[in-house]
């Protein structure tokens, strides 16, 4: 029996209406008998049901906006390089979500990963800011190069054993998220109500393309990363993505308050350069922003561990801005086709699957001991070594991640730890075919990539040693997380 349904019982029963047997052939007139006091009961009910459903989903809900500058200071470390200078500020920012429940933190920073006790840090600061728990929080990141990395528990093995490989810039790091903390704050004390919500998506033309280029093997017999300056590579097909940049909006009426993205791709035009910038992906989130006179504009990397722009990019620095442009075509096609529904009849509600991955089998602590033990060894080395070993020991201590999704009406926003691959997407997508299923990927950057279980035979980069530390099992285990995370409802 539905709650509504249960509502209406005590209701009628309020009102004195009762169901009784009598025997066979033992009737008596009921004062209610008449056509005229028939008409009246039902419009009643019906008055009465209006009543029930209003009081049964009738949320009230808001949307506060929350924007720092995530921007390292020059001479602290990036992902691969010493930061130099900054070309164009680097954002963490995202929206507070309140309702019938605890509020929900939505966080996209411009890093390249924030994992294990990063992660940690960020979901306890943001949740006590907004009043919730840190399970109500996701935090992303839309993975540049050209970016730092949030990781405390790998910076403290560097620490311990490599103190001359610096991997974070503590002070620097714990400022940002004390700022974005101060941030969401204001954005709950200063949240507008959402009366309307948006949902549309379009084509992003000549962005994305697979990585994987399989032989006649059935083996990666090349991987097109995303700058590739082979044209042979670079003339494959486009492989397995999902073309569909999508688009959710909040609405006060008819003013949007903000505006989330969602799109599967790696978005690094070019790199290594020691100048921080949130490549074409952040630069088409402000093209957009501009162009719609500062309504705030969030974007999300989606699955897009094995995605990237390679067929469509030769490293050429004038190709940065041309692909922000294809991106932000997409966005506004993507606005522009969205359906606006009222939120009044919809519930918002938070799902959370805490999920074990399984370690991958390479994984060896003594061996990474080792490497990490060598007096002079390669920086990239030591900081692989120091991260397997960080995701290995949160294994064995049974560490989970999580798999959340939030519900609100049609829309199912699924989020995934790690780099997954794009078909975590489709196949999500294609669970709740009834629902708008928009995915965020890179929560927990702990784990690496996470492919498909025929990945590892196959071959190629993502599931190389180096790149992934899960083990080939772990398809089955995330995709029973996802299916439980969209639910059925």
């Amino acid at each position: 029996m539905s709650k509504r349904h249960r509502i209406l019982i005590i209701a009628l029963n309020g009102c004195g209406a009762r169901l009784t047997h009598r025997p066979a052939g033992q009737l008596r007139r009921s004062r209610w008998s008449t056509p005229a006091k028939w008409v009246g009961i039902l419009a009643w009910l019906v008055w009465a049901h209006g009543l029930v459903a209003d009081a049964a989903y009738a949320e009230r809900i808001t949307v506060g906006v929350f924007d720092v500058d995530a921007s390292p200071p020059v001479g602290t470390p990036l992902a691969y390089d010493e930061c130099v200078g900054v070309a164009m500020s680097l954002r963490a920012r995202g929206v507070v979500l309140t309702g019938d429940e605890q509020p929900i933190v939505l966080c996209a920073v411009d890093w390249i990963g924030i994992a294990n006790e990063g992660q940690t840090e960020w979901k306890r600061a943001l949740a006590e800011a907004a009043g919730t728990t840190p399970e109500r929080v996701s935090v992303h990141t839309l993975h540049q190069h050209d970016a730092p990395v949030c990781d405390f528990t790998t910076a403290s093995i560097l620490d311990e054993y490599q103190p001359h490989t610096p991997l974070v810039d503590e002070r620097f790091v714990r400022q940002t998220i004390e700022r974005t903390a101060n941030s969401v704050r204001a954005a709950r004390e200063n949240a507008k109500l959402v009366t309307h919500v948006g949902l549309g998506e379009a084509l992003v033309h000549e962005v994305a393309s697979n990585r994987r280029i399989l032989g006649d093997d059935g083996k990666v017999r090349a991987v097109r990363y995303t700058a590739c300056a082979d044209p042979a590579v670079r003339a494959e097909p486009v492989g397995t993505i999902d073309p569909y940049v999508k688009s959710i909006t909040f609405y006060q009426e008819e003013s949007p308050v903000a505006v989330l993205t969602f799109y599967a791709t790696h978005p690094q035009s070019y790199y290594r350069t020691g100048v921080a910038n949130p490549d074409f992906p952040g630069m088409a989130r402000q093209l957009r922003q501009a162009t719609l006179n500062g309504i705030p504009h969030i974007h999300f990397d989606g699955a897009g561990g094995n995605i990237g722009a390679g067929k469509f990019n030769d490293g050429s620095p004038r190709n940065r801005q041309i692909l922000a442009e294809r991106l932000a075509d997409g966005m506004a096609d993507a606005w522009e086709a969205s359906e606006k529904q009222a939120v009044d009849s919809m519930r918002m509600q938070w799902k959370t699957v805490s999920v074990r991955l399984p370690v991958s089998p390479h994984l060896d602590e003594e061996s990474l001991l080792q490497t990490l033990s060598d007096k002079r060894p390669d920086p990239l080395e030591a900081r692989n070594a120091a991260a397997h070993l960080a995701w290995l020991r949160r294994c064995e201590r049974g560490d989970a991640v999580e798999v959340s999704c939030l519900c609100l009406g049609p829309l199912r926003l699924l989020t995934l730890p790690g780099e997954p691959v794009v078909e975590y997407q489709l196949a999500a997508q294609k669970m709740r075919p009834d629902k708008f299923v928009a995915v965020a990927g890179y929560t927990d950057y702990g784990p690496g990539y996470i492919c498909l279980e025929e990945h590892y035979a196959q071959g190629g980069y993502e599931p190389s040693p180096r790149a992934s530390r899960v083990a080939p099992a772990v398809q089955s285990v995330l995709a029973a997380a996802i299916d439980e995370a969209l639910g059925d409802d």
